[in-house]
């Protein structure tokens, strides 16, 4: 009878395991978000949508504050920086559901996906990061990928194609800050006072948009299933930020990197069962583009890295 206890290598090797099971579990929960924001928007106005995010995002997470024995007050030194990254996500928010409110959702994230680019173009003229000529070939490689995506789309939707680009520089930043701030705040207090101090940056817009009338900005009185698809953005977004809070605890995020591409895999799917949309050839072939220039970007990384 082998009475031996695990290793440390098995134990960490567990640790892995779980972190990339909840990261694909993200990758399956965080394309939902997007189906309850599309069914929403035709309803329900874009800015009412991304204001109802962050409320009940806010909301749902409160209790696990205290369960979890977090502080609910910020500390000063902070308050600015999480306000910035509030302000960089309410941004790429707004755009992404105005933009899936008109094309279909796997087509949006594709070009979002180009933000692992612009990552690498801001580490290098901003952080000064160093950054060889074949990283630098795979970024330009991805734009054209994604101008493959952008290009049929934009026939079809103008300008709506290119609100995307706009998620991906907000989302970009929203990391460059999310690096920043985690070295001194936990992940799920973080995500708590991101989502309460977007609800109080967003609500008196609301306000201001109903009581002036402003088009787009007025809040409606949701009626129906509505009520389902907005506490859905909420939940989703709720529960795919948990899971990738959590999946970056149990694992490097070396190891959880490649797997954010079957995000894609995922919004087709529920595209095509929800929508009945499929990308065309064109975009697939930009979609496989980004996507492999994106992983060879990713291991030149970790090989340098290595070296």
């Amino acid at each position: 009878m082998n009475t031996s206890t695990p290793s440390s290598v098995d134990t960490a090797t567990d640790r892995v395991v779980l972190g990339v099971g909840l990261m694909i579990a993200f990758c399956v929960v965080a394309p939902l978000l997007d189906v309850a924001s599309k069914l929403a928007a035709d309803k329900i106005p874009v800015a009412q949508i991304t204001t109802s995010r962050f409320v009940l995002q806010a909301v749902l997470m409160a209790p696990m504050i205290g369960l979890l024995g977090h502080r609910f007050t910020l500390p000063r030194g902070l308050i600015w920086p999480m306000t910035l990254r509030a302000v960089l996500l309410i941004a790429s928010t707004y755009c992404f559901v105005a933009t899936i409110s008109v094309m279909p959702i796997a087509d949006a994230l594709a070009i979002v996906f180009v933000e692992p680019f612009i990552l690498l173009v801001l580490g290098k003229w901003l952080l000064k990061e160093q950054i060889g000529p074949r990283r630098l070939g795979a970024a330009v490689v991805g734009f054209v990928g994604v101008v493959l995506v952008i290009q049929p789309s934009f026939a079809t939707f103008g300008a709506y194609a290119l609100f995307p680009l706009a998620t991906a520089v907000g989302f970009a930043g929203y990391m460059l800050s999310t690096r920043s701030i985690s070295r001194h705040i936990h992940p799920v207090p973080m995500q708590f006072h991101t989502a309460l101090i977007g609800s109080v940056l967003c609500l008196p817009v609301m306000i201001w948009g109903q009581f002036g009338a402003v088009t787009g900005l007025d809040p409606v009185w949701p009626q129906g299933i509505c009520w389902l698809w907005l506490f859905g953005v909420g939940v989703f977004a709720t529960i795919s930020h948990l899971l990738m809070t959590y999946a970056l605890r149990f694992a490097p995020s070396t190891a959880l990197a490649p797997l954010h591409y079957l995000e894609i895999v995922s919004a087709v799917l529920f595209g095509y069962l929800v929508f009945a949309d499929f990308p065309n050839e064109m975009t697939l072939c930009g979609m496989f583009i980004i996507v492999g220039c994106g992983l060879y970007i990713f291991l030149r990384e970790q090989k340098i890295a290595k070296g």
